[in-house]
């Protein structure tokens, strides 16, 4: 009090310090800088590409619960555009890259492995572009130019460096296959058996309800989910009627959601520059 006192009686340097010292704001922390907690029951959410015609109702619900994801982007035939990696499509990945999700090849014609051949050559069925549907053989800088001409544009479209990642699509493969892709520095990426979130098959033996049952009942930490941005043999389309109900309960249930670049298993893939962890 003495000191107090003093002080109120003597105005000085010292008083402005006190007065400062009470009256100032508090430095404000941006969000940035601000500690998370930490994600121990991490999930991995990946969209494949599609026919696009949920795509936008996707990014809403990614965007309202803060979900990350990897996207793996083929250049497929769509509802609407030109193509899902087509000029149609632009100002759509743009904003996906400006929310900072993750992006991976899925090979530019969604080109599917059918078969290995002698000379290490494989035999190619893409379902997308000039050849789509017909069989074609492809060796391995045939393979690895599809898949950059994939991640380049994606690249381009997104303002963001792709994964050194890929998803063959419908998961087939080879081991010839993962060599020749691993040859030209990418990493074969599938989903785990809960993670299979089941809007590829039929909605009239799989409804949109038992579906999302099932996967909350089997999936567990560490799974890599897939889904795709529309599926035309599904009547009853899965998104968004299964994502936003899915990311709901996962989250209740104490799971949290990050890109494949937190990923153990791929994490030390990506260089150390581009391992900033971002939220969208």
């Amino acid at each position: 009090m003495r000191l107090v006192n003093k002080v109120l009686s003597q105005p000085s340097a010292a008083w402005s310090a006190v007065v400062f010292l009470f009256l100032a704001p508090l430095p404000v922390v941006p969000a940035a800088a601000q500690t998370l907690p930490a994600c121990q029951k991490p999930v991995y959410l990946t969209f494949d590409t599609g026919h696009m015609g949920v795509a936008p109702l996707i990014a809403k619900v990614l965007r309202q619960h803060q979900v990350p994801v990897t996207f793996f982007g083929a250049n497929e035939k769509t509802q609407e555009g030109d193509g899902s990696l087509g000029n149609h499509w632009a100002p759509w990945w743009k904003d996906r890259g400006a929310e900072n999700h993750d992006f991976a090849s899925h090979t530019f014609d969604h080109a599917y492995w059918r078969a290995d051949l002698e000379g290490k050559r494989f035999k190619i069925r893409p379902s997308a572009g000039d050849n789509a549907g017909k069989d074609l053989i492809w060796n391995t800088a045939d393979y690895c130019a599809n898949l950059n001409k994939a991640s380049q544009r994606l690249e381009a479209l997104t303002g963001r460096p792709t994964l050194p990642l890929f998803r063959a699509p419908g998961g087939k493969t080879s081991p010839e296959l993962i060599k020749a892709a691993e040859s030209c520095g990418y990493t074969h990426v599938g989903w785990s058996p809960a993670g299979f979130l089941g809007d590829e098959l039929s909605s009239q033996t799989y409804s949109n309800a038992s579906l999302l049952k099932n996967a909350l009942k089997n999936i567990r930490s560490g799974d890599i989910l897939v889904a795709h941005l529309g599926i035309w043999s599904r009547q009853d389309p899965w998104a968004p009627a299964v994502l936003e109900p899915l990311i709901v309960g996962l989250k209740e249930k104490g799971f949290c959601f990050a890109s494949l670049r937190h990923h153990p298993q791929y994490s030390k893939l990506i260089p150390a520059a581009n391992k900033t962890p971002k939220l969208p």
